[in-house]
């Protein structure tokens, strides 16, 4: 249950006063936190922070306010003077200071209440930006105005959050205030002396200068007003990953104890021998698997750098011992790839593997479930098709996850559901800063895989504007009578009215007259069978050219492709462009990636193209995307379970994730039910930041 302590804050927002369903959804578009699902409450809108202020001390008098400035002026009203009855002309107020005149002016203006107002004679204050116009100053609707012994209600320091469409910031501010009054008194969950060190107000304090900021300063990333309630979502974070992580190593895991003859046997048929960091990853995979508690660790690798002969040489050391293993890829392209990769490796040993994805059907899925349920297969590869409950393991002892930010921490919990706790291997291509690592993983032992295996030959990556297309097709001619092979990528599947972009069907049939029957096309509306036929095609050089979408951004091998145009590149993120690229550069022949691009190119943009440009380190590609653009659209996280913070900001905050990872594990160390005094009090703060999930993980023990 809830603490009712908290039940003021988890009401609807509409039991705020004035506010009804209307301005209820409004209110919800400038929340920092997905309420989908659930109407939004009172305690989401404490985290709508001002993002700037409004300095109403500026008093220069009449003459010397500058145009477009916001001032505050102290003026005596002279007269009024309404428009002829039917015109359209604003409505005027004339008044003066003693550097002259001013006309405050009102469009659509009820008259009476006007002059009710501002009576002529009285002295007023008025504060609002200024304009001049033919060399006369003019105030347009006026922010404030306030008669001169009632002068204390002028705020002189005013918020401005965010806005939307028919909502006034007069009605937000007063809601976001009223909000504000609701947070009860709350016990502080922060250890003491790590507040002091980094002059960390209470929260109550925090959130009360954040909300009336008395300088520019108050409201900057850095102010220990910011970082504390930064610290307080990153705390709440690294908590539920911990008590998630705490969850799955508590159902103990069963040692794989092998005797390495079928891992043997599998490098002695690798045409290669394993990098040093491959090694010593698949030394702390084997430490893990050896140790009674259950593994969760993350296989980092760049694009290329052996991921998939790591997860089989552990997956083999799950049936050394006997027991079953499964690797779930995020589509069926994948899946499939990864099973014609691993099956005739694993065949040739004596390991049985089988294939279940959402296009098996009928009776070869119910074979192949049987199988898996009788103990006879060794190693499954699927989608998430996995996860259903009619597929059931006899024996699952390791679970591996191949492009982990595509699946979130419930999917996490499904896949561990299936095995008598088996270990987990999380795997992801994408290079995600250490900074990322700790907020989506912080459940995690990380390795990393460093090197590109032997052969990678280095990618020539050129940016070119569009305008020179047809320079390119006739280049791209050449090559193909040469017998290379050329993905061409573009961001959309159809043309689309909206986004004025190239899309794959319109490339392809742009293309065709010039290369016939050796193009082919692939993307994500065609059918599995459709999807698989394209990549056989091209892979079997029946075709030569394949125009596609990001369907192949992820794990597609063809080894003999040297050349990727990427059509409209300044659309796509470092990432997927970095990921794009990793297709080519596979086999013994130079490779080239071809950045098309469309002018003018925004600043980030044109930063984006040079990173591509100057370095193929993967890692310091997702630190580069880390800054350009926050972390929120770097992962997808918006969908897929991670955080997309509403306080903190991993650019400016990252600093203090290691400290909350730290502090997390030793919390639940010491108080594993969060029973104590700070352990009650910790149980608040995951409530506050939308954390109820892992509150039900204490209390499912």
């Amino acid at each position: 249950m809830r603490p009712s302590l908290l039940d003021p804050l988890f009401a609807p927002v509409t039991t705020l006063s004035g506010i009804g369903e209307k301005l209820g959804h409004l209110l919800a578009r400038i929340v920092p936190v997905d309420t989908a699902g659930r109407e939004l409450r009172v305690g989401d809108l404490i985290f709508a922070l001002p993002h700037s202020l409004i300095d109403r001390r500026n008093r220069p008098g009449i003459a010397l306010a500058p145009e477009g400035a916001i001032v505050t002026l102290e003026v005596r009203i002279d007269r009024h003077q309404a428009p002829p009855r039917g015109s359209s002309a604003p409505y005027r107020i004339f008044a003066h200071d003693e550097t002259g005149e001013i006309a405050l002016t009102f469009f659509r203006a009820k008259g009476d209440w006007l002059a009710r107002q501002m009576p002529e004679g009285e002295t007023m204050l008025v504060s609002g930006r200024m304009e001049w116009f033919n060399g006369r100053p003019s105030m347009v609707h006026p922010d404030h105005v306030v008669p001169i012994d009632k002068a204390d209600e002028l705020p002189e320091i005013e918020p401005v959050y965010p806005g939307t469409a028919g909502l006034a910031p007069k009605i937000l501010r007063r809601a976001v205030v009223e909000a504000i009054a609701r947070v009860p008194a709350l016990p502080e969950w922060q250890d003491a002396a790590f507040m002091a060190r980094h002059s960390f107000p209470s929260f109550a304090d925090a959130l009360a200068r954040l909300h009336a900021p008395r300088d520019a300063h108050d409201l900057a990333l850095e102010s220990p007003s910011r970082r504390r309630l930064a610290y307080d979502e990153i705390l709440a974070g690294q908590l539920a990953l911990a008590l998630v992580r705490a969850r799955m190593k508590r159902a103990a895991g069963i040692p794989l104890l092998g005797d390495g003859a079928i891992e043997a046997r599998i490098r002695a048929a690798l045409p290669w021998s394993l990098t040093a960091s491959q090694e010593t990853a698949l030394s702390e995979i084997k430490e893990d698997l050896s140790s009674p508690e259950r593994m969760l660790r993350l296989l980092q690798g760049d694009v290329g750098s052996g991921k998939t002969v790591v997860a089989l040489l552990a997956m083999a050391r799950a049936a050394e011992a006997g027991r079953q293993a499964a690797l779930m890829a995020p589509t069926e392209i994948l899946a499939r790839q990864h099973f014609a990769t691993i099956a005739p490796l694993a065949e040739t040993v004596g390991l049985r593997t089988a294939i279940l994805t959402g296009r098996e059907k009928g009776r070869e899925r119910a074979a192949t479930a049987a199988a898996i349920d009788a103990g006879e297969i060794d190693i499954v590869i699927g989608t998430h098709a996995l996860f259903q409950e009619s597929v059931s393991f006899r024996d699952l002892a390791l679970a591996i996850i191949d492009e982990q930010h595509r699946f979130g921490v419930h999917q996490r919990l499904a896949m561990t559901a299936k095995g008598t706790a088996p270990d987990m291997l999380v795997m992801t291509a994408t290079p995600i800063p250490r900074t990322l690592v700790l907020t989506a993983f912080g459940d995690m032992d990380v390795s990393r895989l460093t090197e590109k295996p032997p052969g990678r030959r280095p990618i020539r990556t050129v940016t070119l504007p569009d305008d020179r297309i047809d320079e390119l097709v006739a280049r791209m001619e050449t090559a193909v009578a040469e017998g290379q092979k050329i993905y061409w990528i573009c961001p959309l599947v159809e043309e689309s009215e909206e986004v004025r972009l190239t899309s794959a069907e319109e490339r392809f049939a742009s293309l065709k007259p010039v290369f016939g029957d050796r193009i082919g096309l692939v993307h994500g509306r065609m059918s599995g069978r459709d999807k698989d036929e394209a990549m056989r095609a091209f892979k079997a050089g029946e075709t030569r050219l394949l125009v596609g979408t990001t369907v192949i951004e992820v794990g597609v091998d063809v080894p003999d492709a040297t050349i990727i145009v990427i059509e409209h590149a300044e659309r796509f993120g470092l990432a997927q462009l970095h990921q794009l690229r990793g297709r080519v550069g596979r086999g013994e022949k130079p490779s080239s990636c071809v950045l098309l691009y469309h002018d003018p190119l925004g600043e980030i943009a044109r930063a984006r193209l040079a990173v591509m440009r100057d370095t193929e380190d993967g890692f310091r590609i997702a630190e580069e995307d880390l800054r350009l653009r926050g972390e929120g659209e770097l992962l997808g996280t918006r969908q897929s379970g991670t955080p997309g913070f509403r306080v903190a900001r991993l650019e400016a905050h990252g600093d203090l994730l290691e400290a909350a990872r730290d502090d997390a594990r030793l919390v639940l160390t010491r108080d594993p039910e969060l029973a104590g005094a700070r352990g009650e009090a910790l149980r608040l703060l995951l409530y506050m930041f939308g954390r109820d999930d892992a509150v039900r993980l204490l209390r499912a023990g």
